[in-house]
Parts: C-alpha cells; sequence; structure tokens
C-alpha cells in the first residue's frame, strides 16, 4: 500500500488523508526545505503529494527519488479541494503507482513516467 507525504501548502484535513497512509510535512518539519523533503520521501518510501512545481522538476531531472502527485489544480477553496480530491483520489493513486509523476488538473489526470 502507497503512503503520501503532504506537503505544508496543502490542508492537513482533507478527508482523503485521514486514513492513516499519510504523513504531514509540518509534523515533521514546516521548515523544511524542497530537498529535504525530498530526501525524507525517498528514505521512508512516500509519495510527495503536492502544488510546488519544483518537486515535479526534480522527477523530470533524477533518474532515482520518490514519485511526486502534483496538484495544478489553482486556488480552490478548501471544500472544493476535497470534494474533487474525493472524487479522484483513488484514479491518482492509481495512476502514481505507475508513474513517477502524476499531475492532477481539474480537468484530467496525467501520469508521465
Amino acid at each position: 500500500m502507497a503512503r503520501y507525504l503532504i506537503d505544508a501548502n496543502l490542508p492537513r484535513y482533507a478527508s482523503v488523508w485521514t486514513g492513516g497512509d499519510c504523513e504531514f510535512v509540518v509534523d515533521i518539519d514546516a521548515a523544511l526545505k524542497d530537498i529535504d523533503i525530498w530526501k525524507y520521501a525517498m528514505a521512508n518510501s512516500l509519495t510527495i503529494v503536492s502544488k510546488d512545481a519544483d518537486f515535479a522538476s526534480f522527477v523530470l531531472l533524477s533518474e532515482t527519488g520518490p514519485s511526486v502527485i502534483q496538484l495544478r489544480v489553482g486556488n480552490m477553496k478548501f471544500r472544493a479541494l476535497d470534494v474533487f480530491l474525493a472524487r479522484t483520489w483513488s484514479e491518482i493513486c492509481e495512476l502514481s503507482v505507475r508513474h513517477r509523476l502524476t499531475q492532477v488538473f481539474p480537468d484530467r489526470i496525467e501520469g508521465i513516467s
């Protein structure tokens, strides 16, 4: 079963992140730099979930490292984001198992190996 590291730029109380398979950057150290989040995720076999484009760049520029789910959904209000994730999370997770980078848009989900 995949485990996820939720970046500090995302709300920790989304309904899809309550099952115990998620860790939160804010619980580790909210001041962690992106490279340290990357290293932590790699050391702990976690998939990074973030809005931050830097993690997508890390995936594209490296041959190894954790998988990344990049949420490219704009500035949704929490309720709209929670509903969106509830509807799409299982598909997002399925793609993230097969691809190192999963990009999530309001109208589609793309996996990039």
